[in-house]
């Protein structure tokens, strides 16, 4: 905590905050990402042994960034190494895709001021723009995220996919955004709809024992529907019909590679 004295002679103390970016590969996003968060007390960069320019980009900025390249443990581990390198009061959790608002950055630097009494983190409302458009609708936003805590409060759960932050004590909500540039082109939204699948389906298949032809043509439909119409998608025009399709096709295709990786596991092994 730093602690600041007043021209009326009475003793003021601001929280510190660090800021905690995992990355991997994040060449084109990482300066925007760290530039967003200058202002904060520390910035540290998890790598996961990226092969571009991520690591020298981090490493050049000014202020400092505190720079940790490591294998790729999981999306869960990655975070909690960070969090435990922080030395800060708070810590504040990024993607290499996010930059963080003006208005948020005061909002953030006047809670370190005047915390709420026994709130322990915060969820921030996010807004996710996929090609270079900001999706209201959908389900898109708010899209809350709890990234900001007091250290020693909370840590992520190890799952292969959409992590939780677990959180011991009260939680406080934020009114300002956070920007996620998630994809800028369909080619990264199908790569990135790939990878999350495969880890989507490694999960599902933890819980559900088999896929039958009515979870791949119900589901995907059920989605689609909500996606359009019950989340109000088609008020996005071209861009959120674009995004409910794709929504349905995440659907499919998670059901899809479940089913191909149950089958794997149920086929019995050719003797020797």
């Amino acid at each position: 905590m730093d602690v600041r004295l007043l021209s009326s002679g009475k003793l003021v103390g601001r929280m510190t905050i660090s800021v905690v970016v995992i990355a991997k590969n994040e060449a084109r996003n990482i300066t925007d990402c760290l530039e967003s968060v200058q202002w904060v007390d520390e910035r540290i960069l998890v790598d996961g042994e990226s092969s571009d320019q991520t690591v020298e980009i981090a490493r050049g900025m000014n202020p400092g960034v505190r720079v940790f390249t490591r294998p790729w443990p999981g999306f869960g581990p990655q975070k909690n190494f960070g969090i435990a390198q922080a030395s800060s009061d708070w810590v504040l959790i990024l993607d290499a895709d996010e930059r963080v608002t003006l208005a948020l950055q005061h909002e953030i630097q006047n809670l370190l001021c005047y915390p709420g009494l026994g709130t322990v983190a915060y969820r921030i409302p996010r807004r996710n723009f996929l090609w270079g458009h900001w999706v209201r609708y959908g389900g898109m936003y708010p899209d809350y995220q709890i990234r900001l805590f007091k250290k020693e409060t909370a840590l992520y759960n190890d799952v292969f996919i959409h992590e939780n932050l677990l959180v011991k004590g009260s939680i406080g909500t934020l009114r300002n955004p956070l920007d996620h540039y998630t994809e800028r082109c369909i080619g990264d939204h199908l790569k990135k709809m790939d990878e999350y699948t495969t880890l989507a389906a490694r999960r599902k298949l933890e819980t559900f024992s088999s896929v039958s032809w009515y979870h791949l043509l119900f589901n995907p439909l059920l989605t689609l529907c909500k996606v359009s119409f019950l989340k109000q998608g088609v008020r996005d025009g071209v861009v959120g019909f674009i995004n409910s399709l794709f929504s349905a096709m995440y659907t499919f295709l998670k059901y899809a590679k479940t089913w191909e990786a149950s089958r794997k596991v149920r086929r019995p092994q050719k003797p020797l």
